[in-house]
C-alpha cells in the first residue's frame, strides 16, 4: 500500500510586526488585557503589496529547500485560505505559476482555522491513489484585510503569515490518519457574513464573532477529535510525542491538553508571536519545531484545527 510522509516544512511571517503596546495606543486595550485574555504578545501584519500567494510563496519555497526537490517535481498542489488574492483563479494555481510547477492538479479549500488540517487530509486521499508523486499542502492568510481595527474583540486575535508541508510518496506510514467533521449549524458563531453583488459589497465584510461560543464549542470538539483519531489508529496518549494544535487562545490549548491530560511541555505554542493565522497556524508552529529541533524524525504528532463554518479535524502523523 502507498503512503505519504512528511518530507519538507517552511513557513514565512510578513516583516511587520505589531506589538499588544502599539494596538492599545489606536484602540482601547492594553498589553495586560489581551495577553491575559488570549495568551497573544504580538502578531505580524503583510504590507500593502504583499498578497496571500506571495507569502504562500515564500513558504512553499523553504518547504521546497527543506525537502531537497524542485518545484517542478510538484504535481498536486492544495491551498488552504479564506483570504484568497481574487475570487478566481485560485489562489492555488496563482502560486503554481509564481513557483514555476510543472502543470498537475491545484485547488483551494475553504475551511478557515481549520483549512490547513482539511487539505493535509485531501493531499493525502489523493497521494494514496499513486496518480502523485509529491504534493505541496499550503496555509496562507491575510486576516488583516478582513479585521475592523476599531473593534478591539476581534483585531486583536489575528495575524498574517504562511506554512508548507511537501508530502512524499513512502513504504511507512506517515500520516496514519485523518478525521474530518463540519456542522453548519453553528455558521453564524464566526464569520465574515459580506458578499459581492452586482458590483457592491452586501453585508459587512468584516469577521464577526462570538467568543464565548467559539470558546465553549472548540474546547469540545477539538477534545472529542483528539480522542477519535488515537482511538482509530490504537493509540495511547501517552504515545504522543507532540501536539500542534490551532494557535487560537492559549485558554483554548491548555483547555485542550488538559482534557487529555497532555502536559503543555509536549505542545507546540506559537499564539503569543504569530496570534491566530487561522489556516496558516498548524504549519507554522509545525515548521519551527521542525527547525529549533524540537521535533525530530521518528516522533509522533498530531495536528488539530477547529474554525469557521463550524470545521474541526485532526491529522495524526509520523514525521
Amino acid at each position: 500500500m502507498s503512503h505519504t510522509r512528511i518530507v519538507g516544512t517552511g513557513s514565512y511571517l510578513p516583516a511587520r510586526v505589531v506589538t499588544n503596546e502599539e494596538l492599545s495606543r489606536r484602540i482601547d486595550t492594553s498589553d495586560e488585557w489581551i495577553f491575559g485574555r488570549t495568551g497573544i504578545r504580538q502578531r505580524h501584519i503583510a504590507a500593502d503589496d504583499e498578497l496571500t500567494s506571495d507569502l504562500a510563496l515564500h513558504a512553499s519555497r523553504r518547504a521546497l529547500e527543506s525537502a531537497g526537490i524542485e518545484a517542478s517535481e510538484i504535481d498536486l498542489i492544495v491551498v488552504a485560505t479564506t483570504t484568497p488574492d481574487i475570487i478566481f483563479p485560485s489562489t492555488a494555481c496563482i502560486l503554481q505559476a509564481k513557483l514555476g510547477a510543472g502543470p498537475g492538479a491545484a485547488f483551494d479549500v475553504q475551511a478557515v482555522c481549520s483549512g490547513f488540517v482539511y487539505a493535509l487530509a485531501t493531499a493525502d486521499a489523493l497521494m494514496r491513489t499513486g496518480t502523485y508523486r509529491h504534493a505541496l499542502v499550503v496555509g496562507a492568510e491575510i486576516y488583516s484585510r478582513i479585521l475592523n481595527w476599531n473593534d478591539r474583540t476581534t483585531c486583536v486575535l489575528f495575524g498574517d503569515g504562511a506554512g508548507a508541508v511537501v508530502l512524499g510518496r513512502s513504504a511507512k506510514p506517515g500520516i496514519i490518519g485523518t478525521r474530518l467533521h463540519a456542522d453548519g449549524r453553528y455558521r453564524d458563531i464566526l464569520s465574515v457574513p459580506g458578499s459581492v453583488r452586482d458590483g457592491r459589497v452586501c453585508g459587512s465584510p468584516f469577521l464577526t464573532m462570538e467568543g464565548n461560543a467559539v470558546f465553549k464549542l472548540a474546547v469540545k470538539v477539538l477534545g472529542e477529535v483528539m480522542e477519535e483519531a488515537l482511538t482509530q489508529h490504537g493509540i495511547e496518549r501517552s504515545q504522543l510525542d507532540w501536539l500542534i494544535p490551532h494557535q487560537a487562545n492559549i485558554r483554548i490549548i491548555q483547555a485542550t491538553a488538559r482534557r487529555i491530560g497532555m502536559g503543555m511541555e509536549k505542545v507546540v505554542v506559537t499564539v503569543d508571536r504569530h496570534a491566530n493565522t487561522s489556516a496558516a497556524s498548524i504549519p507554522l508552529a509545525l515548521d519551527l519545531a521542525v527547525r529549533d529541533g524540537r521535533i525530530r524524525p521518528g516522533h509522533l504528532v498530531l495536528m488539530q484545527g477547529v474554525g469557521g463554518g463550524f470545521t474541526w479535524g485532526a491529522i495524526l502523523a509520523r514525521m
